[in-house]
């Protein structure tokens, strides 16, 4: 029996959508319809920023204190219901569901309980010569979410925007919407202001759109593809409203002769397939010493091999899939390009799928000559590495650099000395050194394509603020 959210949260109420339309929620698993959800109009869109901007003056003269005490409360919550968060997500978006857990509830968990220590911590006033600078809440703020890492996204944006003292609406993707409600129940539970948080279902071409270009928004933060991040941007400027992409990426593994290869491929294999390779940062080129590109490719084929490929809700599966059927056709499309313009399949394919209903692709590995090949170009967002050769760091450096994107990356050397100096050269936002560990205080976001703006810790709080200059009498 397919769960029915028939309610959007507007001014700390669930009504009733002013159009009565449902979305289907499929469970990539099995192909079954998991849930089903408003379609949300224009017209409700609207009504949620209307309330957003009602409350915005009230709640941002709150004390960062008294905002803190409402993100631990629903931090409090989201631990409280962390299992049902877990489950929605792995029926949603197909994640193994203790991966989910971890990973998808566990990180956002840690993200809320951060930005309320940041509230109380934050600098929000101080003084430059004879002016007062002052950091405040840039107003009400859309947030557009995507449906690969839900809560994660969701929480990136809507925790350090209530931090800041910002309102906000969210429009969680229609592909993976429901633990955006369980989220609105919890803080509604937690007590927070009628308007400080509206949810709005539906499509982005209906609801996102305009959020983008209603000008009682001040700002849209938008997670998705850089096709839809353009139009975004494109409809923000019409008010000259501040924007934040976080979009595409292609991002490259970078070993260097000098590396432990074993140890390279197996950490470009984990980062390249996690959430079945739905991961904007996920290093998805591995660029390897030419000398070596057998051993690499032999090695990285039987680490892709490993992946159990099954259901996110089944024992043992370490690869979920796809998220849908035009995703997994999508990626499918890709490999057979990829062959067909010269690659080499070493593992995988399009014949290695698991059988079933759900949108299964096994983990791919093509070994390609040619680094303008599209496999090597075009953000795939699926379980397909690229193993790509190179002569030596200043050729290696050249090829990860050769990308409109620039979101994430990796080096691995003989030493961090050496990884590091060749890092330092790499245009993108993040690059791991030796298999350095994720870190949720750093910035996250890119160069070029891959979007404006950064996300996580402090640096994701200064996104949803104003700097203001009191200019003081002296004497």
């Amino acid at each position: 029996m397919a769960l029915v959210r028939d309610k959007l949260f507007i001014g700390g109420r669930w009504i009733t959508p002013t159009g009565r339309s449902l979305i289907d929620v499929i469970d990539p698993s099995d192909a079954s319809v998991y849930a089903r959800i408003p379609e949300g109009a224009p017209a409700d869109a609207e009504a949620a920023i209307a309330a957003a901007r009602e409350a915005f003056d009230a709640w941002s003269r709150t004390t960062p204190t008294e905002r803190a005490d409402y993100i631990e409360r629903i931090a409090a919550g989201i631990e409280r219901r962390s299992d049902e968060l877990a489950n929605a997500i792995a029926h949603e978006v197909g994640m193994p569901l203790r991966m989910a857990a971890r990973i998808q509830v566990g990180g956002p968990l840690g993200s809320w309980n951060h930005y309320a220590g940041l509230a109380r911590a934050f600098v929000w006033e101080a003084r430059e010569g004879n002016s007062l600078v002052v950091r405040e809440p840039i107003g009400v703020v859309g947030a557009i979410t995507p449906w690969n890492f839900p809560l994660n996204q969701i929480t990136l944006k809507v925790a350090p925007a209530l931090a800041a003292g910002c309102t906000v609406v969210l429009k969680p993707s229609e592909v993976a919407p429901i633990n955006a409600f369980i989220l609105a129940e919890i803080i509604e539970a937690a007590g927070l202001p009628a308007g400080v948080f509206n949810l709005v279902t539906g499509y982005g071409p209906v609801v996102g759109e305009v959020l983008a270009r209603d000008p009682r928004v001040d700002m849209v933060s938008f997670t998705g593809s850089t096709r839809a991040g353009r139009r975004v941007a494109e409809l923000a400027a019409a008010t000259v409203k501040k924007v934040a992409l976080e979009l595409g990426g292609k991002s490259a593994a970078v070993i260097l002769d000098d590396a432990d290869l074993a140890a390279a491929v197996r950490g470009t294999v984990s980062s390249c397939l996690l959430n079945s390779g739905q991961t904007c940062s996920a290093h998805t080129r591995m660029l390897v010493p030419r000398a070596k590109l057998a051993e690499a490719a032999e090695l990285a084929a039987a680490a892709a091999s490993s992946y159990k490929v099954g259901p996110a809700l089944a024992e043992g599966s370490r690869l979920g899939p796809l998220v849908s059927a035009a995703q997994r056709d999508r990626v499918v499309g890709y490999i057979r390009c990829g062959v067909e313009e010269g690659a080499r399949l070493v593992a995988g394919g399009p014949g290695a799928a698991p059988a079933g209903d759900g949108f299964f692709v096994a983990p791919t590995v093509l070994v390609v000559d040619d680094p303008k090949a599209t496999v090597a170009q075009e953000e795939i967002f699926g379980p397909v590495l690229v193993i790509l050769p190179h002569d030596g760091d200043e050729d290696a450096i050249a090829i990860a650099n050769d990308s409109i994107y620039g979101l994430a990356g990796s080096v691995w050397a003989g030493s961090d000395e050496h990884a590091l100096a060749a890092a330092r050269r790499i245009r993108s936002g993040q690059v791991d050194v030796n298999g350095a560990p994720w870190n949720p205080l750093a910035p996250f976001g890119g160069y070029r394509q891959s979007g404006l703006g950064r996300e996580n810790g402090v640096y994701g709080l200064e996104e949803f603020l104003e700097v203001k200059a009191i200019q003081l009498r002296t004497g």
